[in-house]
């Protein structure tokens, strides 16, 4: 029973973001008065969802699919590579309250920018790095962004984020949203992928928590 369970595990572990679950489309939220909108994808949603929902400022952090050419994908078609999206987070935030670059700041340090088309044990394009701007301001805080870690030597690769119009959000499975805060004691893929990214995300964005996250 015991190398049983260990098999059981292991085969979480691996299948990372692959699980899958026959069940309906999360709505996108429209954004309330004030409201500023930012999209990014920066490998597994789990992970980037519950890290950018740490940031005061940010009301909500939606997961679902961008950059691809494939109208209202599931994660089946995305994890086919054939959609050509990337999993992806809708960020809903207070511009009063946190900028479009201090995000952009803390999408950076929420996984490995340097890792082209994979994050970890999570390979292919739909796990790509890839920021979307709605405006100039917005592609110039994301270029200012790309140029700080470059210059400070913290990789040693460069960058590799897309940085590329936004176009369309498709909002994932209901089963995708919120998944790291309702399984972090049960699913070993978010205890050994998905933790260390929001943890890594918390000491580099420390000054931003939301007091619950200071720790």
């Amino acid at each position: 029973m015991r190398n049983l369970m260990i098999c059981l595990a292991a085969m979480l572990l691996f299948a990372g973001c692959a699980e899958g679950q026959p069940k309906g489309m999360a709505v996108l939220p429209k954004p309330a008065t004030g409201e500023a909108i930012a999209t990014f994808g920066g490998g597994c949603f789990w992970a980037m969802q519950e890290a950018l929902s740490e940031l005061k400022g940010v009301n909500k952090v939606i997961s679902g699919y961008a950059g691809g050419n494939t109208a209202n994908p599931t994660y089946e078609e995305v994890s086919s590579r054939t959609t050509n999206h990337a999993e992806t987070v809708q960020v809903y935030y207070d511009p009063k309250v946190i900028s479009y670059a201090t995000l952009s700041e803390a999408f950076l340090s929420a996984h490995d920018p340097t890792q082209l088309n994979r994050q970890g044990p999570d390979v292919g394009t739909d796990y790509r790095s890839i920021a979307f701007y709605r405006n100039d301001a917005e592609k110039a805080a994301l270029e200012d962004a790309i140029k700080k870690v470059n210059v400070s030597k913290h990789y040693a690769n460069p960058v590799v984020t897309q940085v590329v119009p936004f176009k369309i959000f498709y909002p994932a499975e209901q089963y995708h949203q919120g998944y790291y805060r309702s399984h972090k004691d049960s699913n070993p893929y978010i205890a050994s992928v998905s933790k260390p990214k929001v943890m890594k995300m918390r000491k580099a964005m420390a000054a931003y928590l939301k007091p619950e996250f200071m720790k």
